[in-house]
């Protein structure tokens, strides 16, 4: 008998409470350095208005807010945005933080020059309104850019892997399809300019594949979500397979974790 998909009200509680699970505080930092890169390549100029779609701890917003534009950013977690402030605070940057969903944007039309989402509005239930949302709140001839973790990327492999323990509601797409260049043209449709390029996050930790697997395990939301379900066998044998896939990936010897995570990075720019 197949199971129907929850309302979708319901849903998007459970996915705040997955992000708002572990700390992703602790595990931002680990990929600082791509933000940074991502965020160089949009090349952006004062008095821009940038829009963070799933700002997180604020990986993006505040290298973005360093180039001197004016950024608002949003998440569905109040609690990553309490770290994103205190981060802003630190450097004083003027970051307007507020919690909204990806899919019901709560801005003008046109409102912003360019809309950016690094491995967020990815994991949206319903990626057509995300899509929609986005291109509704960026100005023609803007863009938006995404960085969307491929299907067969490390982390695309580590989400199969979690998802055997922890199956995600019934009726949802793979948030990992966002990293399809074939299903992200048809999701923006023919009125947008897309152009895409594969890039790579490197994870470099400076601890080995079990110690890095048990940081993340520990800190990733929806990871801790689906341990807090399952009996202590199960547990052990997804920690199991979760440390086998970064020894199988690692390329940094047995005190060094060095694994490379395909993503594709998406420009579109609406009419």
């Amino acid at each position: 008998m197949a199971t129907s998909a929850p309302p979708i009200s319901e849903l998007k509680q459970k996915m705040k409470a997955v992000w708002m699970a572990g700390d992703f505080g602790k595990v931002a930092p680990l990929i600082q350095v791509e933000a940074n890169a991502f965020v160089a390549r949009l090349e952006l100029k004062p008095g821009m208005k940038v829009l963070d779609v799933g700002c997180g701890t604020g990986n993006q917003s505040v290298p973005a807010a360093r180039a001197g534009v004016e950024v608002t950013a949003v998440d569905i977690a109040p609690n990553l945005l309490v770290q994103a402030a205190a981060r802003a605070q630190q450097e004083r940057l003027n970051i307007d933080l507020r919690e909204a969903d990806a899919e019901e944007l709560p801005f003008n039309d046109g409102e912003f020059d360019v809309v950016l989402s690094m491995f967020a509005a990815m994991f949206a239930p319903r990626p057509q309104m995300a899509a929609a949302a986005m291109c509704r709140v960026c100005k023609s001839g803007g863009l938006i850019a995404m960085a969307n973790w491929t299907p067969d990327s490390f982390v695309g492999e580590q989400m199969k892997i979690t998802s055997r323990y922890g199956p995600p509601p019934p009726g949802l797409e793979s948030p990992m399809l966002w990293g399809d260049e074939t299903v992200v043209r048809g999701r923006f449709g023919s009125n947008v300019a897309l152009t895409t390029a594969k890039r790579t996050v490197t994870f470099d930790i400076p601890t080995g594949p079990s110690e890095t697997e048990a940081h993340f395990r520990q800190h990733i939301g929806p990871t801790q979500v689906i341990m807090r379900q399952l009996d202590a066998e199960r547990q052990q044998a997804l920690i199991g397979e979760m440390a086998a896939h970064w020894a199988r990936h690692n390329r940094g010897g047995d005190q060094r974790t060095l694994v490379h995570a395909e993503y594709l990075e998406v420009y579109a720019r609406p009419d």
